[in-house]
């Protein structure tokens, strides 16, 4: 993966014309703005009930989408990474369905999971109670197949989203035959989705256990033998996330979100310093996704454990965040609006900052500068703001950062000065040298902090003061000479 910022989107909800569109955009306005990009599902079906993490062939593109060969184009123009759901297959896939009709004669009978499978003997209450799972209720569905079978199927996610033993033969010729075509077509590195809650084991929690980081490896390993490089996604207690760092090529940094926001309502640096002076260096650098600003990851772990907030802290960062965004964040997250992910807070970062530019470009600086490959959301690229429409369409909360953009929107959100700026920044953390060299990060007051990437030749320094707020950046350019750009001033 190259050290260069990434966009992660939807390929349908940045452009009506499918990846061929999303080709014009890398090669025409956005051209040289990004190293890579990571291309949120689009298999088929894209639409499911999950927004293309349930697909029905995941090694088919949904032909609404374009082709492999269209995908192939776009990855001469921009580095790929997609998605390779690792725990799940669709009720709608066709060796479920083989399964559903077949019953045990079904040659994919032994690839899913089932209560009885884990537990063959049975599950005491404190069995069952022990197993994480990131939403309401046990991890089963009770489903009737068109045999005439009843079974109790392990479902994490959803009813349409069926568990699989990822150990099994069947299973892992499936997730072998989606590597190969990822390779085929010039993908150069997948998110392992879901992957913390493969492994399932009797008297554990089933969630990143021992034997998930074997499997992890194991599978890393048939990646890597085809040239792709592989990130981990797992929202857990900050200390478990730096051990998992340890064990993988890539983790997400996904307590930067909260920190981020936590330090700027605050005016205080002290919690993100704490959390920079431990971090893995091998992070993917996030404050949005698809999915809402997460709280776990900042949080107390199941033993009561500190986390990097305080429990009042905590309260406190999202009840901001509802009334920056003036109640409309409220509408979309915890047991509003039909949400599984109660952990999360669904909203905008630009409307958690209360649409503040300031202290936007000021969140994205910091994104930017702190080690790590930055990834930016297609919302936040464009200073996206919530899509109450869509909310109000699907009742579903995290389609409240999920706008879909009509390619005069894009052309519009382009032109604004904010995102202009955004974009400078980006284009001088993908170019300057500086940033291939070492960091040193400092605060001498819990209102400031600067970082500093240096080599032999060439240094670059951003220094933030929240009281005011303001920033700047001073890098050294050639022939050599210091420049610094006012970054937000008082007066801006």
């Amino acid at each position: 993966m190259n050290n260069k910022v990434q966009l992660i989107t939807y390929i349908d909800r940045l452009s009506a014309d499918g990846i061929r569109g999303l080709t014009k955009l890398f090669a025409g306005p956005l051209a040289g703005v990004f190293g890579g990009a990571h291309l949120l599902p689009f298999y088929d079906a894209f639409d499911g009930a999950d927004a293309g993490f349930d697909p029905r062939d995941h090694t088919a593109i949904d032909p609404r989408l374009g082709t492999w060969n269209d995908l192939a184009a776009l990855g001469k123009c921009i580095e790929l990474m997609a998605d390779l759901i690792v725990n799940h297959i669709s009720s709608e896939s066709p060796q479920f369905k083989d399964y559903s009709q077949h019953g045990a004669s079904s040659p994919y009978a032994s690839m899913f999971l089932t209560y009885d499978k884990v537990f063959p003997h049975g599950a005491t209450e404190a069995e069952l109670l022990r197993i994480y799972r990131p939403r309401p209720g046990l991890p089963f569905t009770h489903a009737k197949l068109d045999c005439g079978q009843e079974k109790l199927l392990w479902t994490t996610f959803t009813p349409q989203q069926i568990d699989i033993d990822v150990t099994h033969p069947q299973s892992k010729a499936y997730l072998d035959s989606i590597l190969a075509r990822f390779h085929n077509a010039g993908i150069r590195a997948i998110r392992m989705d879901a992957v913390g809650y493969a492994i399932k084991k009797a008297g554990t929690s089933c969630f990143m256990i021992d034997d998930t980081f074997d499997f992890i490896t194991e599978l890393t390993e048939r990646a890597h033998a085809l040239g792709i490089e592989v990130l981990v996604e797992v929202h857990s207690y900050f200390k478990r996330q730096v051990e998992i760092a340890r064990k993988v090529d890539w983790v997400y940094d996904f307590a930067l979100p909260p920190l981020i926001l936590h330090t700027l309502y605050s005016a205080d640096v002290t919690a993100l310093m704490r959390w920079l002076a431990v971090r893995p260096g091998n992070a993917i650098n996030v404050l949005d996704t698809h999915d809402g600003i997460g709280i776990i990851d900042v949080g107390a772990d199941e033993t009561g454990n500190p986390g990097l907030l305080q429990p009042s802290q905590i309260d406190s960062l999202v009840e901001t965040i509802h009334a920056r965004s003036h109640g409309e964040s409220l509408q979309a997250t915890g047991a509003a609006a039909n949400n599984l992910d109660l952990y999360q807070v669904n909203c905008t970062y630009f409307d958690a900052l209360g649409k503040d530019e300031a202290l936007y470009l000021i969140a994205r600086a910091l994104q930017l500068f702190i080690p790590g490959i930055p990834q930016i959301y297609y919302m936040g690229l464009l200073g996206g703001t919530n899509d109450m429409a869509l909310l109000a369409r699907s009742r579903i909360g995290r389609d409240i950062n999920r706008h879909y953009y009509s390619e005069q929107e894009v052309a519009s959100a382009l032109r604004r000065p904010m995102v202009k700026k955004l974009i400078e920044l980006i284009r001088l953390r993908n170019s300057h040298p500086a940033f291939n060299g070492k960091c040193a990060i400092e605060s001498d007051a819990a209102h400031a902090l600067s970082i500093r990437w240096e080599t032999e030749a060439d240094a670059i320094t951003l220094r933030v003061d929240l009281t005011a707020p303001k920033a700047s950046i001073e890098y050294t350019s050639q022939p050599a000479h210091t420049r610094t750009i006012v970054l937000i001033s008082p007066e801006q």
